[in-house]
């Protein structure tokens, strides 16, 4: 299914054609309004003229994530106050926070692009779209309620947390897809089945899309399974509008980047050299069709790769495999890089181990993974649960090449979140 087909399977050709153009369009906007901007690219030697291909951002420089703290709250407005219709914010956990800023155009753009990827994987007006994620400052809420909305689909704005709740509503309304967290997607299965609804049985739900958090695909495997529904795998960030910047077809094999909207670049974190299709590291994302506030060359510190090849959906809009982790995400033990996905890959993978799991760093080389049993598994059985540990150990050991301390929970005794999962507890001190 297509909600813009003209545009989806536009040829690469024509597709770079219409970057460009809305690329000299983007420079001109924050050349003329952004002081920002104009200052660097004037620094640079950059005039429009000079840009004749895609390829010529490369001559901008980087736009980080201080540079937007630097700037808050309206340094990087591109147009006048009064024609601004929403703010997001979107913070870290020290500082000021990250000031975004939509027209009434980019409020429609966001939720178009949404639509998109809604009608990609399915979604009609005939559809219950049940929304559990945050509403409010933070982006993943609304863009997804208004694109959800543009389809034509009965949006039920739930938000996130009362479980209950939640469970009440996809039963009396007969809800067919959800947003949401896998962390959460994993917990609400665990709520139902403790409260004796089937979740395979007791819902009409066929789908449910990702976000907020990254997620391995054995993570992926186990909502599926648990459900017995489709999951789809959604990429965004609130500086380029929230979710909707990249999105899985039906096919799953890796996230479209919609490049009539950004430009996709992948470079090495540490040179900062550009990378060829294929090669991992850093995703660089410049904003193609945005009034309010346009963003040049955003490191996202997010871990990926294009993908090589067409997709078998027709659509030509190149795409990036699941992000892997997040540059600052990275932690190290005993002089070893590790990501959490790396961790949260293999303990999804293996039989016994339930869908709740953290990881604590007590100091730079003592890591301890806490996993809660299936519920399946017989927790008063000494042997087998001896070598359910060194297998969880052993696969460990070979993924991140450190061995880690393991201890097993019964099942539901873990600390739990309805929002956003907090997987990695770091109690270091120097």
């Amino acid at each position: 299914m297509f909600w813009e087909k003209n545009i989806e399977t536009m040829a690469p050709k024509a597709l770079k054609a219409l970057q460009l153009k809305r690329l000299k369009k983007t420079l001109e906007s924050v050349s003329g309004n952004v002081p920002f901007y104009r200052d660097r690219l004037k620094a640079q030697g950059i005039k429009l003229a000079d840009i004749r291909s895609v390829d010529d951002i490369r001559r901008v420089p980087f736009t980080l994530i201080e540079d937007l703290r630097k700037n808050y709250p309206f340094g990087l407005l591109a147009v006048d106050k009064s024609k601004i219709a929403r703010l997001h914010t979107s913070s870290g956990t020290t500082g000021k926070p990250k000031a975004i800023f939509f027209t009434r155009g980019d409020v429609d753009n966001s939720a178009n692009l949404i639509a998109r990827c809604l009608v990609m994987t399915g979604v009609t007006n005939r559809d219950v779209f049940q929304n559990m994620m945050s509403y409010g400052l933070f982006t993943g809420g609304l863009v997804m309620h208004y694109g959800a909305e543009k389809v034509g689909a009965l949006v039920i704005p739930a938000a996130i947390g009362n479980t209950d709740r939640q469970i009440m509503l996809m039963r009396d309304f007969g809800t067919t897809s959800v947003h949401i967290t896998p962390s959460y997607a994993l917990y609400l299965a665990d709520s139902m089945e403790r409260s004796g609804v089937d979740p395979k049985k007791g819902l009409s739900l066929k789908r449910a899309y990702m976000g907020a958090e990254p997620h391995s695909e054995e993570t992926r495997k186990k909502i599926e399974a648990a459900f017995g529904i489709d999951v789809y795998n959604s990429y965004g960030l609130s500086e380029m509008n929230g979710p909707g910047v990249a999105f899985e077809c039906p096919y799953k094999d890796g996230m479209h980047v919609w490049e009539d909207n950004f430009i996709l670049e992948i470079i090495d974190p540490k040179t900062n050299e550009s990378l060829p299709d294929g090669a991992e590291g850093e995703l660089v994302l410049t904003t193609l069709n945005r009034e309010g506030m346009p963003i040049l060359r955003y490191r996202t510190r997010d871990l990926t790769r294009v993908l090589p090849g067409k997709c078998r959906c027709g659509r030509t809009h190149r795409r990036i495999a699941r992000i892997t982790g997040r540059v600052d995400d990275m932690f190290i033990i005993r002089g070893v890089n590790v990501f959490p996905q790396q961790i949260e890959r293999v303990l999804m993978g293996i039989k016994g181990v339930g869908r709740n799991y953290v990881i604590e760093l007590d100091s730079y080389d003592k890591l301890t993974v806490r996993v809660e049993l299936d519920k399946g598994t017989a927790v008063n059985n000494v042997e087998s649960l001896s070598v359910l540990k060194k297998e969880i150990e052993d696969k460990l050991r070979n993924e991140i090449l450190v061995r880690p301390k393991v201890e097993l929970s019964e099942p539901g005794t873990l600390p739990v979140s309805e929002g956003k999962a907090k997987r990695v507890i770091d109690n270091r001190t120097i």
